[in-house]
């Protein structure tokens, strides 16, 4: 009999888990000829989210937990769920119900025929989203595919279903800056999308600010693009050769006319142009030098404060 586990991480999910597991519980009764373990990984949540799922580690052996000692975010929490996950099938999802359940039996029969190596789902509306978010959103996956290698489907969601060679692809790339959306792409294997429209959040309210998600989405820019380093390159060449051209200009004129002073006040704002793009140039190499600096640390991805084992222990 196959095994599905089913990683699901967890920040402050109270109020969704039940009806989450009520859920998940339903899908897994209908799919007889497998086996399920269900993989909660707690994010350094705040409220009741720990003691909810130890309750359903204790009624159902099926539930596996990892507790972090603190909020290490959803990329270090998946990849956690991912390492302990022991099914020949395993599936991503939020606690939130946005990713549909009833999709699993679909994968899953999908999977076994053996042509693919993945399923994934895909949002083809954003009904419920702020129309900002949306617009920005759609900017993001239209910039990155295009200065990409690694193709990054819009409206991509994290919920997928995979064999279990494609997650040992997945686990073999230890890097602490973490954006699996891309790395999905990039470990390559055969994927089906299936496509839905968008569900609201069935409980609780979102853990992603449109600022942490403009912070996410440059982190998926800088793993797998060196193309603002290449822009920068082409507008220093680019200012050098204005510069130049100018220089020629003021000796001519000034050769001419004799009068090298006059235009003082454009002379300030070409500096000050010219010096904001310096600036933005050093703060691309920055970002760069900033995911060296923490890669070549070699920090952990998280740490594991407790687990399913130590409660069986008390």
């Amino acid at each position: 009999m196959d095994k599905i586990s089913v990683v699901v991480s967890c920040y402050n999910e109270q109020e969704a888990l039940p009806l989450f597991y009520e859920e998940i519980t339903k899908i897994a009764k209908q799919l007889k000829q497998a086996e399920f373990e269900f993989i909660f990984v707690n994010d350094g949540s705040k409220d009741n989210t720990l003691s909810i799922i130890k309750e359903l580690s204790k009624k159902d052996e099926r539930v596996k937990y990892i507790s972090f000692s603190r909020n290490f975010g959803k990329e270090s929490a998946m990849y956690a769920g991912l390492k302990r996950a022991t099914g020949d099938y395993i599936s991503i999802m939020d606690a939130d119900l946005q990713d549909p359940p009833k999709l699993l039996i679909e994968m899953y029969e999908t999977l076994k025929q053996k042509e693919y190596d993945c399923v994934a789902t895909r949002r083809v509306t954003r009904k419920g989203e702020p129309p900002i978010r949306s617009f920005f959103a759609r900017m993001f996956y239209k910039l990155i595919n295009k200065i990409s290698k690694t193709e990054i489907v819009d409206g991509a969601r994290d919920f997928r279903l995979m064999t279990k060679q494609m997650v040992e692809a997945i686990l073999s790339m230890e890097e602490y800056n973490r954006f699996s959306k891309g790395i999905f792409g990039w470990v390559g294997f055969n994927t089906k999308w299936l496509e839905y429209e968008n569900v609201e959040r069935v409980a609780g309210e979102t853990k992603w600010s449109f600022w942490k998600l403009f912070k996410y989405s440059i982190d998926g820019i800088l793993a797998f693009s060196t193309a603002p380093l290449v822009i920068s390159t082409i507008m220093g060449i680019l200012f050098c050769f204005v510069a130049f051209l100018l220089i020629i200009f003021v000796v001519v004129k000034t050769l001419i006319y004799g009068d090298p002073v006059s235009g003082w006040p454009s002379t300030i704002c070409i500096i000050l142009f010219v010096g904001g793009i310096q600036l933005f140039c050093i703060g691309i190499i920055g970002q760069y030098l900033s995911k060296t600096y923490l890669e070549v640390k070699k920090r952990p991805i998280y740490i594991v404060k407790e687990t399913e084992e130590d409660l069986k222990k008390d």
